[in-house]
Formats: C-alpha cells, sequence, structure tokens
C-alpha cells in the first residue's frame, strides 16, 4: 500500500465513506467524513484534518463517531515501503457550526508521520 492509499484506508476504516476534501461526489450523503491529503518523509511530521459530517438534530451519533476516532489512534500503518505513524493532534475534536441547523460537523486534528525514504 503506498501513502495516498494509506490515508484513505485509514479514514475508510471507521464505516463510513471518506473523501478527500477536494474530490467529494455531488451526490454525498451524510454521513461521511472529508479528510486532507498530503504526504511527507520520515522526521517531518505533518498535521492531517478530517471533518466528521452528519445531518441531525442532535450531535450524539458524530460524537460517539469522533470518540471512535480518538480510541483507535496511536496507530501504525504498514506501508510497501515503510510505515505510517498517526496520532492525536491538540486539540483533537471541535464542533463547528454549520449555517443549516442539521449539519452538524466535527473538525478532527492528526499527527502523523511516514517513516519511509521520501
Amino acid at each position: 500500500m503506498n501513502k495516498w492509499q494509506a490515508l484513505q484506508g485509514f479514514w475508510e476504516s471507521f464505516g463510513i465513506p471518506a473523501y478527500d476534501e477536494n474530490s467529494v461526489p455531488d451526490d454525498a450523503t451524510e454521513p461521511y467524513i472529508t479528510y486532507t491529503a498530503q504526504v511527507g518523509d520520515f522526521e517531518s511530521p505533518l498535521v492531517l484534518t478530517g471533518n466528521l459530517w452528519y445531518r441531525s438534530a442532535s450531535w450524539k451519533d458524530i460524537s460517539l463517531k469522533a470518540d471512535e476516532i480518538a480510541r483507535s489512534l496511536k496507530q501504525i500503518i504498514k506501508l510497501d515501503d515503510g510505515y505510517l505513524f498517526i496520532t492525536r493532534g491538540s486539540p483533537f475534536a471541535q464542533r463547528m457550526k454549520d449555517t443549516d441547523d442539521t449539519v452538524k460537523r466535527i473538525y478532527i486534528n492528526l499527527m502523523a508521520e511516514f517513516y519511509t525514504a521520501y
């Protein structure tokens, strides 16, 4: 698995669709995740971000999904040419307001490092 596939696989592992934030289909329906797609190399930690998107009057389900992501972290993902290490950033999660009161969004902040030659 290459670096890009590892990022996609990480975000997809939470049981809802995940999209690079620049490639969300027009027909995407909540819940889903959008994420920044960037890669680096050894000794160059990156800030990775994701957004959980739900349509609900309640924060309950989206908050439970954020908690699930938090519990999964300090994760090491095997790559074809090394490893990807992902952990929580600070702050880890923030609730965000939307103009539509039925749209709930939580902004996720992660730290990542690619243990690879490039």
